[in-house]
């Protein structure tokens, strides 16, 4: 279960970062169902499998916070006895999990009474905190024309077009990413997921940062919304990852490199309002 789930969160198989990082917290539940002579060897198989899954994306700020926060938890408690270790971490991961699942949802509210008086909107990716606030703005009677963008090469935005495609006050639109610069001028917001804000930088999916930057130079406002445990002050170094080749290309490149990074860093001088469980919140305020 643990070697699958870091499988999977190292494929993106799982996409969402608030269900990798939930995802990641149930598979350590398979540690309470074996068997360890003494608690110190729990401890460290704790660890160690925490650290597995963490290095499955070890820029996933979610993922690195709630597994930091479950090892550290039943180590500070100092448990007698491994059942006790074992239900600590049955405790912890049940908060943490619920904490994530809370924050995300909050989020989502806040950003759907912001979002709901807009009339279109361009998304990047797939986020299903993004997703859920459209839901939530739609529920309090707004209606919305949304331009998804494909967001190749993984192509994430067609499951985002799928899902808002099935929303009635939504009229969905799939268009490829080059495409941003010619709908923007329409739009009366973008909204972005994100995978984590570090200092000054926004960290997600790659073609974020040119879709703010034209976003800035037409005059649309951007809004980044996500749980507040994505916002990191210390503790992690993030590092961008190279997909696989294959993902762009299927045939041998000759005489050329083929470069794909998961991620961009946007300055969050050109976001307008990051939106989390928390508050609605001005980058450019400090």
């Amino acid at each position: 279960m643990i070697d699958e789930t870091a499988g999977e969160i190292a494929d993106m198989q799982t996409h969402s970062s608030s269900v990798v990082a939930v995802k990641a917290a149930r598979a350590l539940r398979e540690l309470t169902e074996r068997e360890f002579p003494t608690v110190e060897e729990y401890l460290q198989s704790l660890d160690r499998n925490s650290s597995i899954l963490r290095r499955a994306n070890p820029s996933h700020a979610s993922l690195h916070n709630t597994q930091s926060q479950i090892v550290g938890t039943v180590t500070d408690a100092d448990p007698d006895t491994v059942t006790e270790a074992q239900e600590l971490t049955l405790d912890a991961i049940e908060d943490v999990t619920e904490r994530v699942e809370r924050g995300k949802q909050q989020a989502a509210t806040r950003a759907g009474e912001l979002l709901a008086g807009d009339e279109t909107l361009l998304t990047h990716d797939y986020s299903t905190t993004v997703l859920s606030a459209i839901e939530a703005a739609v529920d309090a009677g707004a209606t919305f024309t949304v331009y998804v963008t494909e967001a190749r090469p993984r192509y994430l935005g067609r499951k985002m077009a799928r899902q808002l495609a099935e929303i009635e006050a939504v009229e969905t639109h799939l268009v490829v990413d080059s495409a941003s610069g010619h709908y923007l001028p329409e739009c009366d917001r973008v909204v972005f997921g994100m995978s984590c804000i570090v200092d000054d930088r926004l960290y997600n999916r790659v073609g974020t940062y040119p879709i703010a930057a034209t976003a800035a130079d037409v005059g649309v406002p951007v809004t980044v919304v996500g749980s507040a445990a994505k916002l990191v002050d210390s503790g992690l170094l993030f590092e961008n990852e190279q997909r696989p080749a294959s993902e762009v290309m299927l045939e041998p490149a000759q005489g050329f490199e083929i470069d794909n990074p998961a991620y961009d860093a946007t300055p969050t001088r050109l976001l307008d309002s990051v939106v989390t469980g928390e508050g609605i919140h001005d980058p450019g305020s400090g």
